[in-house]
C-alpha cells in the first residue's frame, strides 16, 4: 500500500527522483572508492616510505571527498523538496476528498481521525520518503558494492560476512516483526487522543457548568496513557535492538582483526588491505543497519499510507452526474424556485428506523413554509435534504421540478443558501466571515445585511467595525450574536430559497420579531423554508408542516392546525397560553 501510495504521489516529481538517484550513486562511489585508495597509501607510500606518492592520492582522495560532500548534500536537499512537495499534494488529496464527503462519509470517519490521516499520517510517510532518499537508494548500493570492493582486497576473508550479514539482518527483522502491531495501535491511539480533546475543548463549558473536570481528565489520562503504554513498547524494543547491533557490529570488527592479522603475518594479505576490509566492513553493516531501521519505520507508515488510501478510495454517496440537468432561471429577474419532496425518506445506515417517512411537501417561491416538532422529528434531516448534503433512501427531492439527483450539487447549492442549526464563524473579521456569502460584496451590502439580521447595532460597536476580529467558530461572540451574523452571511448570498434551521432560537423575542419582520425585504419572492421550537417564530408563516417521528402530522396555518392537528396544539400550548395561541 505503501508503495502505491508513493507512486502515486512521486509520478509528478519522476525528473527530481531520477537526480536524486544518479547523485547518490556518485556519492555512494566516492564513498566506496575512498578505503582502497587509502590501502594505497599505506601500502605503497607509507610503507615504502613513498611521500610523492602519500600527496598524490592524498590529493585524489581530498577530490573525491568534495565531489561526495557536493553529492550528499545536493541529494538530502532535493530528496527533501520531493517528499515535503509530495506531502503537501498528499495532504491536498486528502483535503479535496473531505471537502466531498457528505455526512454519512463524515460520520464513519469522524473529525479526530480525519486531522490525525490529514497530518501525523501524511508526516510519517513523508519522513519515509525523505529516509528513502537519503538512505534506502544509498544502502543497497554501498552493500553490494561494499561487498564486491571486500572481496577484492581479500576474499577469504569475506567470508565472515556470510554469518555477520545473516545475523544481522535477523536481529532487526525479528525487532520489525514486533514493532509493526504496535505501530498500527499507536495510530488509533493517537486518534482516541484527538477525540478525547476535541471533546473537551469543544465542550469545555458543559464540563464546567456540570463540573464534570475530574471524570474528563481520568478520560484523557486513560488515552494519554494508553498512547504511553504502546510508545513504551516501540521503546523497550528498541532498547534490546540498539545495543544488539552494536554488539554485532563490535564483535565483527573483533573478527577482522583477529583473522585479519593471522593472514598479515602469514603474508597473505597486507596491512593496507586489512584496514580498507575493516573500512568496507563498517559500510556494509552501517548499510545493512540503516536499510534495516528504514524497515523499522516502515511497518508505521504502511499503518499510515492505509489510512490515507480508505480516505482517498471513499466514493462520496453526493456524487455529480455524468450530464447534470441545468437548473432553470426564474423569469423577468424573479426569485425562487418550487421545491417538491415526494414521498421523500431518509434514514442512517444501521439504523432501526428512518429519521424521515413518506415525506411529502411543496415550497413555493414568495410563501415561507415553517416545520416544527419535538426534538429528533426529522426537521434538520429534511433541511439537509433539499442542498442535497444527503441523499433520500426513497422517493425524491425535486427543485423547479428536477430532481436534485440529477443536478450539479455546486449548482444547485449556489442557488441554496442555509444557516444551519448550530452557527459557525471561520476566524477572520467580521468582513471576511460575511463574504463567505458572497465575495464580491461591497461594504454597504454588509451592513444593509447587518441591518436585516438584526446585527448592525453590536457591530457598530466594536472596536473596528466590519474589521473586528472573529475567533474560530465565532467563540467571542455571544450565541445570539452568532446566529444574527450567519443569518447576514446568508442574507448576502441573494439566493432562490432560504432555508433557516432553527436559527433565531438563541435570539431574544424582541429581536426575534424584528428581524422576522425585515427578513421579506431581503428574502422578496424566494422560497423559504423555517425550522423552529418556538412557537412565536413560525406562527406567521404562510404555511406550517407538523413533524412527529420522521412523518408529516399537520399541514397548514397556525389557526387551521389548532383546529385539526393535536400535536401542533400540544405544542403550542407548552409554550403559550390558550389567549396568546388564539
Amino acid at each position: 500500500m505503501l508503495l502505491r501510495v508513493l507512486r502515486r504521489f512521486l509520478r509528478p516529481y519522476r525528473r527530481d527522483v531520477a537526480v536524486i538517484v544518479v547523485l547518490q550513486m556518485v556519492q555512494t562511489i566516492a564513498a566506496l572508492s575512498l578505503p582502497t585508495l587509502n590501502a594505497d597509501i599505506i601500502n605503497n607510500g607509507v610503507v615504502q616510505g613513498d611521500t610523492g606518492y602519500i600527496v598524490r592520492i592524498g590529493g585524489l582522495m581530498l577530490g573525491i571527498s568534495a565531489v561526495q560532500a557536493v553529492c550528499a548534500v545536493a541529494a538530502v536537499r532535493l530528496g527533501a523538496r520531493t517528499a515535503m512537495a509530495a506531502g503537501r499534494d498528499m495532504r491536498a488529496a486528502v483535503f479535496d476528498r473531505v471537502q466531498r464527503f457528505s455526512a454519512a462519509e463524515m460520520g464513519r470517519f469522524g473529525a479526530p481521525s480525519l486531522i490525525t490521516r490529514t497530518t501525523n499520517d501524511v508526516q510519517q510517510i513523508q519522513m519515509v520518503t525523505v529516509l528513502t532518499f537519503t538512505i534506502m537508494v544509498m544502502a543497497p548500493i554501498m552493500m553490494v558494492g561494499g561487498v564486491f570492493m571486500a572481496l577484492q582486497q581479500d576474499v577469504g576473508l569475506s567470508a565472515l560476512l556470510l554469518v555477520v550479514i545473516p545475523v544481522l539482518a535477523a536481529v532487526m527483522g525479528l525487532a520489525i516483526w514486533r514493532m509493526a502491531p504496535l505501530f498500527k495501535v499507536m495510530q488509533k491511539r493517537i486518534d482516541r487522543i484527538n477525540l478525547v480533546l476535541r471533546e473537551q475543548i469543544a465542550g469545555v463549558r458543559v464540563v464546567r457548568a456540570f463540573n464534570r473536570q475530574p471524570t474528563e481528565r481520568v478520560r484523557f489520562d486513560e488515552a494519554s496513557t494508553e498512547l504511553m503504554a504502546t510508545a513504551l513498547g516501540v521503546g523497550k524494543i528498541m532498547a534490546v535492538v540498539f545495543p544488539a547491533v552494536q554488539l554485532i557490529i563490535g564483535a565483527s570488527s573483533v573478527g577482522v582483526i583477529w583473522f585479519g592479522a593471522g593472514r598479515i603475518d602469514t603474508g597473505e594479505m597486507e596491512v593496507g588491505s586489512l584496514v580498507a576490509f575493516l573500512n568496507y566492513l563498517m559500510q556494509i553493516l552501517m548499510s545493512v543497519l540503516m536499510a534495516v531501521m528504514m524497515f523499522v519505520m516502515v511497518p508505521r507508515a504502511e499503518v499510515s499510507s492505509e489510512r490515507i488510501k480508505e480516505v482517498l478510495d471513499v466514493e462520496p454517496e453526493i456524487v455529480v452526474p455524468a450530464e447534470p440537468v441545468p437548473l432553470p432561471v426564474p423569469p423577468n429577474g424573479n426569485r425562487g424556485l418550487v421545491v417538491e419532496l415526494d414521498g421523500a425518506s431518509f434514514g442512517y445506515a444501521g439504523a432501526e428506523s428512518p429519521v424521515l417517512c413518506d415525506v411529502d411537501l411543496r415550497l413555493e417561491p414568495g410563501r415561507t413554509t415553517a416545520v416544527i416538532g419535538s426534538t429528533g422529528s426529522g426537521k434538520t434531516s429534511l433541511v439537509n435534504l433539499i442542498p442535497r448534503l444527503v441523499d433520500v433512501t426513497a422517493g425524491a427531492v425535486r427543485v423547479a421540478g428536477v430532481d436534485v439527483r440529477e443536478l450539479d450539487p455546486g449548482a444547485l447549492r449556489a442557488r441554496v443558501s442555509l444557516v444551519p442549526q448550530k452557527a459557525y464563524l471561520f476566524s477572520g473579521t467580521v468582513a471576511s466571515t460575511l463574504r463567505h456569502g458572497r465575495p464580491s460584496a461591497t461594504d454597504a451590502e454588509l451592513w444593509r445585511a447587518l441591518e436585516i439580521a438584526q446585527a448592525r447595532d453590536f457591530v457598530e460597536a466594536l472596536p473596528g467595525g466590519l474589521d473586528a476580529p472573529v475567533e474560530q467558530g465565532g467563540t467571542n461572540f455571544s450565541g445570539g450574536q452568532r446566529q444574527r451574523l450567519a443569518i447576514a452571511r446568508a442574507l448576502l448570498r441573494r439566493a432562490d430559497v432560504y432555508l433557516f434551521d432553527d436559527s433565531f432560537s438563541a435570539l431574544d423575542f424582541a429581536t426575534d420579531a424584528r428581524l422576522r419582520a425585515a427578513l421579506p425585504s431581503a428574502t422578496g419572492g424566494a422560497t423559504v423554508l423555517v425550522v423552529g421550537q418556538r412557537v412565536a417564530s413560525i406562527r406567521d408563516a404562510d404555511q406550517i408542516v407538523v413533524l412527529d417521528e420522521g412523518r408529516v402530522v399537520g399541514v397548514g396555518t397556525h389557526h387551521e392546525l389548532m383546529e385539526t392537528s393535536e400535536t401542533y396544539r400540544e405544542i403550542v400550548l407548552s409554550q403559550l397560553s390558550a389567549e396568546e395561541a388564539a
